[in-house]
């Protein structure tokens, strides 16, 4: 309701401005605060509530007015209000469950507050027990680690300990007992120490024996590391010299020499030696001294240079040789290090010895090794034992020179062990062509060995022409390659490529080529596999390249040297050479299949009276083999090696049908047994002809054909079938139609050649007429060829 109206109202009654400004604060709900700050302030506070008390009344009755005039409204307003009491009430009612719920979580969450705070003081405990643990654990680890050092006879170092405990860790032991033990112990220890320096030389010199073998072994790993890091920088310099040889840009490269002190690398103490040294000095008896030191180690050496014969060898050499290493690095130390105690001539003479010993056992052990790996290791360990003595001004010539002596057995050793691989990877082989299923495997059989026929990455699956056996002996002649020229490097001679070449190359002729030749010779060989190895032998031919080059990348000759066409290898042409041998020799196992088949003289009846109007059932045989065996060359060989080997088969077929005249067991035959053999020559030359067109053959030898192959048993059938055979006498005819026969072959085939007799057509005068004639000219043929022989 509006109270504009009423403010105007109260002004218009008559109510003072008092009164009026109270009721208009009031009615537009302003802050009355600072009207009865005023008040009382002017010390008239019953005024105002006077005031207050007037408008109260009015207000009474304007409310009492406005019930009246809006009481339904009222009433209504009531109840709704009625209505928002239940509502409260229920509020109510879940306000008190959801507290009374938060009360009980509330007290589980107190219990686990009141776990947490448990919790966190365990774990402050448990820190600080840690931390004391750490404290004392260090402390003992300290005293453990002293200990060592006393045991091992490092006084110094035990010191150090001692006073690292003392210095750092004694006053902070957390516990009393421990704290009251190592402070108990530390003057006897110091105590110990002092009482052990004066008999330390003694003891010196065991130590330093015992402890040669690690110096050698040391020196000589640290020699190995450095002819590492030295290869590495080779092959980058080779690869940046290869890139601007072959104009892919300009490469700059560095050198970083890095300078290593051997002495910081070798840590070994001569302080007991400097000490008693010093003391023998003070004495006035440094001379006995020397002597005795020299004495001593002399008797050392002596010792170490016999070989240990409760082991073998192989398995004791680097024991032996790192002794004598780590023995002369000490003297070397000693010379440079003590003032006078030794002399340069006494350390020559005892070089000198040790190489006439060491000189001896190695041409010796050589001489009874059987194993080429077993001569790597040692040739390559003692290649380091060279460079390592070296680096201390020891003459080793004569040492690495018993190496180069040797390369010769170790190559010997080396190609037995390769020939034994060579010959379970073709025995291991199916002589299937290689099914590659992923790019990783033709990288790893035809890129890694440059056998690739096409720039072009393949479509996968693919299918090699090749089978097992080339990647397989790709891998053995790399591994060859890395095993010769890791034994002829690092010896006397520093330009090693020629020797490793040279082996290789004996490698590849004397030792892969010979087993895969007498492989392919071999007789329980099927058609099928000797196909196919004859097929692979032109991949070994191509790999040659890449064992060269791989052989010169090892030895650090550029590989554009050997990529000349006179510096192949003499392999290559061998290859060549054997991959025609491989051609015969499957000829020659598919002859050996026909002859299972050609045996003529049994399956021909050469006295026939009548003629079959069939093949003869070996020649329906013979043609299926040929079926086969063309299939099957088809699938492997080239259209070159095709046409070898169906010319050798027919050839082979062509002689055998002479042969079968010319057989002691045939003694006679007639003209039905030649319309036999003709017949069957007829279907085989039918054969021969289809295959030489159906296979592409026609197309590539265009001048040839596999009937030329059957041309000695052609002309043998034509002439026996001629009318007029006499016409072979002829000098004319017989160059022209009877060219591939040989005389005294036809003359004596001819003298076996006999009529049937008449028979029931004898009466036929036609039959009669021709028989008679042709009778005539053959006798005709044989007069002058028994007068010319």
């Amino acid at each position: 309701m509006d109270s504009k109206p009423k403010k105007r109202g109260a002004m218009e009654n008559g109510d003072t401005g008092e009164d009026s400004v109270l009721a208009t604060l009031i009615g537009n709900g302003d802050d009355l605060g600072p009207l009865v700050r005023h008040a009382f302030e002017m010390g008239r506070p019953e005024a105002l509530v006077h005031q207050l008390k007037h408008i109260l009344k009015k207000k009474e009755a304007e409310i009492e007015e406005l019930c009246k005039t809006h009481y339904e409204e009222f009433i209504l307003a009531v109840d709704e209000l009625r209505g928002v009491l239940v509502d409260a009430e229920g509020l109510k009612s879940d306000l008190s469950s959801d507290n009374f719920k938060l009360q009980e979580v509330g007290s589980a969450l107190l219990v686990k507050l009141e776990e947490l705070l448990e919790s966190f003081s365990i774990k402050k405990n448990v820190s600080e027990a840690i931390n004391m643990s750490k404290i004392c654990i260090e402390v003992l680890e300290l005293c453990v680690k002293c200990n060592t050092h006393l045991s091992e006879g490092q006084f110094f170092l035990a010191l150090k300990t001692v006073d690292l405990i003392d210095t750092n860790y004694l006053q902070n032991i957390p516990v009393n007992a421990i704290k009251i033990m190592i402070g108990k112990n530390i003057p006897i220890i110091k105590a110990h120490i002092e009482k052990k320096v004066t008999a330390d030389f003694n003891e010196w010199l065991l130590h330093i024996r015992s402890s040669a073998k690690d110096i050698g072994q040391t020196a000589i790993g640290h020699a190995a590391s450095v002819r590492q890091r030295d290869e590495e920088m080779l092959e980058r310099q080779r690869k940046a010299e290869e890139l601007n040889v072959s104009g892919l840009g300009d490469v700059v490269y560095s050198l970083d020499v890095e300078e290593v002190d051997e002495d910081s690398v070798l840590k070994f103490d001569l302080t007991p030696l400097y000490r008693a040294s010093h003391i023998h000095s003070c004495l006035g008896i440094q001379e006995q001294f020397r002597r005795y030191y020299y004495k001593n180690r002399l008797l050392q050496l002596n010792s170490d240079l016999q070989i240990s014969s409760s082991q073998p060898f192989v398995e004791s050499y680097q024991t032996y040789l790192a002794q004598i290493a780590g023995y002369f690095i000490v003297e070397d130390r000693v010379l440079r290090t003590s003032g006078g105690l030794l002399s340069a001539d006494q350390v020559e003479t005892m070089w000198e010895t040790t190489v006439a010993k060491v000189v001896s056992v190695l041409e010796e052990q050589f001489s009874h090794m059987d194993s080429a790996t077993h001569l790597l290791l040692v040739k390559d360990y003692i290649a380091l034992l060279g460079v390592t003595l070296r680096q201390y001004g020891y003459e080793v010539s004569s040492i690495l020179e018993v190496l180069d002596n040797s390369r010769d057995k170790y190559h010997e050793l080396l190609f037995e062990e390769c020939r034994q691989q060579i010959s379970n990877a073709l025995s291991n082989d199916s002589y299937n062509k290689m099914v590659m299923k992923k790019d990783s495997d033709y990288e790893n059989n035809v890129l890694a060995f440059h056998l690739q026929t096409s720039d072009v990455m393949p479509a996968f699956p693919y299918i090699a022409p090749f089978s097992s056996m080339v990647p397989d002996c790709c891998r053995i002649v790399r591994s060859f390659i890395k095993s010769s020229v890791d034994y002829l490097s690092f010896g006397v001679n520093s330009n090693f490529y020629d020797a490793a070449r040279k082996y290789l190359d004996k490698l590849l002729i004397d030792v892969l080529n010979e087993v895969v030749v007498t492989t392919v010779q071999s007789d329980g060989i099927a058609v099928s596999q000797a196909m196919q190895i004859a097929e692979n032998i032109p991949f070994l031919e191509r790999s040659c390249d890449f064992f060269l080059q791989h052989a010169a990348h090892l030895c650090g000759i550029p590989v554009r040297s050997v990529e000349r066409p006179q510096a192949s290898l003499t392999a290559k042409a061998v290859f060549k050479t054997s991959r025609h041998a491989a051609y015969l020799a499957v000829v020659n196992l598919v002859n050996s299949k026909l002859d299972e088949f050609l045996a003529l003289t049994e399956n021909i009846n050469w006295t026939a009276e009548e003629i079959s109007e069939n093949n003869s059932e070996y020649m329906n045989e013979v043609v299926f083999c040929l079926d086969t065996v063309f299939s099957t060359a088809l699938q492997i060989l080239p259209l070159d090696a095709l046409y070898t080997v169906g010319c050798g088969a027919l050839e082979h077929i062509s002689n055998s049908i002479v042969a079968a005249f010319l057989s002691d067991s045939v003694k006679r035959f007639n003209a039905n047994a030649v319309m036999v053999i003709n017949q069957d020559l007829q279907k085989l030359e039918s054969f021969a002809d289809e295959r030489f067109h159906s296979t592409g053959l026609s197309e590539v030898y265009k001048e040839g054909s596999f009937r030329s192959s059957l041309i000695e048993a052609r002309q043998l059938i034509n002439l026996l079938s001629s009318s007029q055979p006499e016409n072979f006498a002829d000098l004319v005819i017989r160059e022209k139609s009877y060219n591939a026969l040989d005389r005294k072959k036809v003359a004596s085939i001819v003298e076996k050649f006999k009529d049937p007799a008449d028979g029931i057509f004898g009466s036929l005068s036609t039959r009669n007429t021709k028989t008679s004639s042709r009778k005539k000219s053959m006798d005709m043929l044989k007069k002058r060829l028994k007068d010319f022989n």
